[in-house]
């Protein structure tokens, strides 16, 4: 991976910036340049350049340095589509499908796909190394699969061609053109990467959920906050990644629109189509040497009419062919959509069964809070009554402790049948409001 990055980055410009050099100051906003990218690479000054890692058929890879405008008319992209490629700004996951190239922007995957060729801006990312390092290796396991098939017409040798790619692990079927292997290679990439936040995720929450429900304490409280927040933030991403691939899979122009090499085909058969019409007219608007000539005279607009006719039966050809190839395409698209459809969709399940747990946790939570609360609520009304109960010592106390003269204070056992008489009764009124409490199912006594 290291010798992959250094022979990635470009070489330093005289211009770029030195970070170590003392005159280096940061902006006026406090923001620090981005971290993932090659700062120096990304913006000159006065040029706007960038730096692009791109890939080829083949399966080569170089860096190179484009300005945007460039870009621009080079992929036939509008600016907002190059927006969504920028590492400044977070947009959310989007693939989108032009005349010449399919703009993906999946997690940290943000690239080009066209044709020919692969474009992602460089990064020193290791989601994008991988990108770029798996995407070479593909295409040159199908170049060699496509020679060894290419050696000997036998069934033999085409079975050993498909051991050798499955050797290589190279998953894509040889039918698929360069842009649906780039991106499957994007689209498994970002899948993983979400499928394996989702893995660290759940291991990370079973064990603090489960200590939480034996333990409820503040700082367990804290972390499971934190660990919903995350996984609100995740679930928003897989159910966007989910929701562009469901949508791409709904819309057949869509799908249609992002097979490039059967596009670029058809115009370069048409342009050769029209160069060969062409070749039959003559300097003067008539037929050329090589179409027979009638001895007799045609007559002025029969050239226009053969023109006519040939027109119409190539349209009439090109369309019908191109019609069964675009079904044919786009069934192969939209398998190839499905298969991480499913993949991204068991990801928002394992998130959604997460998220389901947390709650249930909560609610366990809150049922033994609940039950603490009305065991306190139980023994305060128990302290109610005997402070009740109490209370009738004092008012006792109180009414013999007033200045007049009875002759109860002249017998010596007058005391001891008052407290007798008045904890008698106490205990029997305290019996009461249990025996009340009780019935009324206020506790379970």
């Amino acid at each position: 991976m290291a010798d992959l990055k250094q022979s990635l980055l470009p070489p330093k410009p005289a211009s770029a910036i030195n970070l170590r050099d003392n005159s280096y100051r940061p902006s006026a906003s406090g923001r620090v340049p981005f971290q993932g990218v090659d700062v120096s690479g990304l913006k000159k000054r006065g040029q706007g350049l960038r730096s692009w890692i791109r890939v080829d058929v083949t399966g080569n890879s170089q860096v190179i340095e484009v300005d945007k405008f460039s870009m621009m008319r080079r992929c036939d992209l509008p600016a907002r589509d190059l927006r969504l490629l920028d590492p400044l700004f977070v947009y959310p996951s989007t693939i989108l499908g032009r005349e010449k190239a399919i703009v993906v922007n999946l997690e940290q995957i943000r690239c080009i796909i066209t044709a020919d060729e692969v474009l992602l801006l460089n990064s020193l990312d290791s989601y994008v190394l991988q990108y770029v390092v798996e995407l070479q290796r593909r295409l040159q396991a199908a170049e060699v699969g496509e020679v060894w098939q290419s050696e000997g017409p036998d069934s033999g040798r085409r079975r050993g061609g498909r051991n050798f790619d499955n050797m290589f692990g190279n998953i894509s079927p040889d039918y698929l053109p360069f842009e649906f292997r780039a991106l499957e290679v994007a689209l498994e990439a970002a899948c993983t990467f979400l499928d394996s936040q989702a893995a660290e995720l759940e291991i990370e929450a079973y064990p603090l959920l489960d200590e939480l429900t034996s333990k409820i304490s503040t700082l367990n409280l804290e972390r499971v906050r934190r660990l919903k927040s995350r996984l609100v933030a995740l679930t928003r991403r897989v159910q966007k990644v989910r929701d562009e691939i469901e949508q791409l899979m709904d819309d057949d122009g869509d799908m249609a629109e992002m097979y490039l090499t059967e596009k670029k085909r058809r115009m370069e058969s048409s342009f050769y189509g029209d160069q060969s019409l062409v070749g039959y007219k003559s300097n003067d608007g008539g037929l050329s040497l090589s179409a027979p000539v009638s001895p007799v005279s045609s007559p002025p607009d029969s050239g226009r009419k053969l023109d006519k006719c040939l027109s119409i039966s190539r349209s009439r050809h090109e369309s019908v062919r191109s019609s069964e190839s675009a079904t044919e395409n786009i069934e192969e698209l939209e398998m190839l959509l499905e298969a991480y459809f499913v993949v991204i969709d068991s990801t928002l399940n394992k998130l959604t069964s997460l998220k389901e747990y947390i709650d249930d946790t909560e609610d366990f939570i809150n049922i033994q809070l609940d039950n603490v609360r009305n065991q306190l609520i139980q023994f305060e009304l128990l302290l109610t009554t005997a402070t009740f109960v109490v209370a009738i010592f004092g008012v006792v106390a109180g009414i013999f402790g007033m200045n007049f003269e009875i002759q109860m204070f002249n017998n010596a056992g007058a005391f001891k049948w008052v407290l007798i008489i008045t904890g008698v009764s106490g205990a029997i009124i305290f019996s009461t409001f249990l025996w009340f409490f009780k019935y009324r199912r206020l506790m379970p006594l």
